[in-house]
């Protein structure tokens, strides 16, 4: 064969090539990352961050026969409770839009099949956290001395509106509201709120991914610790009014920032995924008496990677000390009996690890492969569940001592 021959087989080999790549690249959903769109008219709407910068919102056009299937995202970040400390994460990602990242689309929002079977071709939306509050306050003042805009729960509703108005969501048949950490708490607060802009909706559901804060009122020094971070948040924040009436009216506001306090109220489907060891909790909400003990952060942060398999002996936690040990044993005693509290629907999910982890669907390992339970990964239940296919309520009640689940924290 001559050179002109084999160059001209080597360009058309090259084309073919490129087009297999591409089909194959739409087909498993490997697209480009995503660029932020900011809300139209934001700064008029007021729906903006804590500095005033206009809120955002990453959004994948769904394909094939999930066109008219939604999943709205709201990711964690913490909160912030004071002038000082809601001025400090104005100056961040978390409190600010200037400078928006690219997104990427993993695990859970991943658009290749083989990674994300049940959602793949979905609409994906994710909203920026950027103010300090789970997407709850609406206050219309803005501090002449702060310039602080306390606005979470307007970026919310604004974001929702311009998708119904420009992007069909108004047509959606299936749609899911997930979120983890401060956006899995935002969830469940916000749940039955996003179910009602879908009326028309045939499914529509809820996921918070280590949402489920406790008040541990049974917990030595929890109690004290988590109800005055949350007043602080409810207080600051003026959230009151915006938390779910049936729980206000019977409890003080701050009371009803905790999710256990709300759930048996919500009448849309919810899945709660934990750990009844929850790392963050039992680091920074809960243990405010050991935060003293020498040592303590070693034992807090330290542990993960160091856990052997459950042997139920001391040397579980090697770097805490005995009485730092129980406190932690003690958390998940208070866990298991604040999730008792609830009542049992039959529509509420359930996977509850004993990992010595917080966040798990952000990660691809933990999404894929570990934790399990009942030798199903949290992929196949969160699917299971959504299409019912069967019911799912999975407690880990075997291990009595936090377990490295190789999960990413």
């Amino acid at each position: 064969m001559g050179s002109h021959n084999q160059s001209m087989v080597s360009k058309w080999f090259k084309i073919l090539f490129y087009m297999l790549v591409f089909i194959e690249s739409h087909v498993n959903g490997q697209n480009a990352d995503l660029n932020a769109t900011f809300i139209t008219d934001a700064i008029a709407k007021g729906a903006v961050c804590l500095d005033g910068t206009p809120g955002a919102y990453y959004f994948a056009k769904g394909f094939g026969d999930g066109i008219n299937s939604w999943m709205i995202y709201l990711p964690g970040g913490g909160w912030c409770n004071s002038k000082e400390v809601c001025l400090n994460r104005s100056s961040t990602d978390l409190g600010s839009n200037k400078n928006v990242p690219t997104k990427a689309l993993t695990t859970f929002q991943s658009q290749n099949k083989t990674i994300n079977p049940d959602f793949y071709n979905w609409n994906f939306v994710e909203i920026l956290y950027c103010d300090g509050a789970s997407f709850m306050a609406d206050v219309e003042a803005v501090n002449p001395e702060t310039k602080l805009h306390l606005r979470g729960r307007r970026i919310f509703t604004s974001v929702i509106e311009e998708l119904m108005s420009t992007q069909g969501m108004s047509n959606a048949e299936n749609a899911l509201l997930v979120g983890n950490s401060a956006g899995g708490l935002a969830t469940i607060l916000n749940c039955d709120r996003f179910h009602s802009f879908l009326p028309g909706a045939c499914r529509i559901k809820c996921i918070s991914d280590s949402g489920f804060f406790i008040l541990a009122e049974h917990l030595r020094g929890g109690q004290d610790n988590a109800i005055y971070k949350f007043r602080k948040i409810v207080l600051f924040h003026e959230l009151a009014d915006f938390l779910p009436k049936s729980c206000t009216q019977r409890l003080d506001p701050e009371l009803c920032f905790f999710p256990e306090n709300v759930v048996n109220d919500i009448w849309t489907p919810l899945f709660m995924l934990n750990s009844d060891f929850d790392r963050f909790q039992v680091s920074t909400l809960v243990l405010p008496n050991s935060t003293n003990e020498v040592g303590w952060r070693d034992c807090t942060k330290n542990n993960t990677s160091n856990l052997p398999s459950c042997t139920q002996n001391n040397s579980n936690l090697p770097f805490c000390t005995d009485n730092q040990q129980q406190l932690i044993m003690d958390f998940q005693t208070t866990f298991l009996k604040t999730l008792e509290k609830l009542d049992d629907n039959p529509s509420r999910g359930l996977f509850i690890t004993s990992c010595y982890a917080h966040d798990f669907i952000p990660y691809l390992s933990n999404w894929q492969r570990t934790p399990s339970l009942q030798n199903k990964t949290i992929r196949q239940v969160v699917g299971d569940w959504y299409f019912e296919r069967s019911r799912v309520q999975f407690i880990d009640t075997q291990n009595l001592y936090p377990i490295n689940c190789d999960v990413t924290v």
